[in-house]
């Protein structure tokens, strides 16, 4: 048996062959393994909890439902579009919502595991909008609003991050070696998993002294991107996305 990981799936009614993938992964894959960790980004966005009762996410959250009360656990990260997770999502979905970053026992490895975003320091633009965005306050004035003003909000800081995005360079978007050095010092670990970047790798790195890795996890656009992990090590994988005809 294996622990899998995922980020970046992006769901979103646009993209049904993706969630049609996702709802067969958590049939099969993820039906066989001890634990499945989401790092991030499970939605395109999430306007609140009242977004889990929609008759495209129902599906979601009997799939996620159905996987854990089998047995198997799933622990999800607030990713940057669906940082409005809360009670609601864990009661609809069973799933347990964790802190990022988190440090978790991978078969007697501490592994920290984060979406990663919070790493990109080089983006100093979006690190100020992430701070903002994760107040308590702004969130609950945020979520005061009615579900058309939210949809329309959030439209807009889609618009704008789209367009940022184009004037910015890859670097400047990736993450930061010193950040992650720094988070791995302090947290007194060799191996690091996150999401985010939608660059998926196996990054062997040198932290204390001692070998280390940063394993980054793949988005769901093209296809899947699923890390398994055992006793032996981690691999990444990809789920080819079939076609409806």
């Amino acid at each position: 048996m294996a622990t899998l990981f995922i980020s970046d799936l992006h769901l979103t009614e646009q993209r049904p062959a993706v969630t049609r993938l996702f709802l067969d992964f958590l049939a099969t894959d993820a039906a066989g393994a001890e634990a499945l960790y989401i790092l991030g980004d499970l939605f395109e966005y999430w306007i609140g909890d009242e977004a889990a009762s929609l008759p495209s996410v129902q599906p979601i959250m009997q799939a996620l439902r159905s996987l854990v009360d089998s047995g198997v656990p799933v622990y999800v990260i607030h990713g940057n579009r669906d940082l409005l997770l809360g009670k609601g999502f864990e009661q609809a979905s069973h799933c347990q919502l964790l802190d990022d970053p988190t440090v978790i026992d991978l078969y007697g490895e501490p592994t920290l595991i984060s979406h990663g975003d919070y790493l990109c320091t080089d983006d100093e633009e979006y690190q100020k909008f992430r701070v903002m965005v994760r107040d308590p306050d702004f969130q609950a004035r945020f979520l005061a609003r009615d579900i058309e003003e939210r949809e329309a909000i959030i439209q807009t800081y889609r618009e704008i991050s789209m367009a940022n995005s184009l004037e910015k360079s890859m670097e400047i978007m990736d993450v930061n070696s010193d950040a992650v050095a720094e988070q791995m010092q302090a947290h007194d670990v060799q191996r690091m998993i996150h999401g985010h970047t939608h660059r998926p790798d196996i990054h062997q790195l040198t932290i204390n002294g001692k070998p280390a890795q940063r394993i980054v996890l793949g988005d769901w656009y093209d296809q899947g991107s699923v890390l398994r992990c055992d006793a032996e090590g981690c691999l990444l994988h990809g789920i080819p996305i079939k076609s409806s005809h």
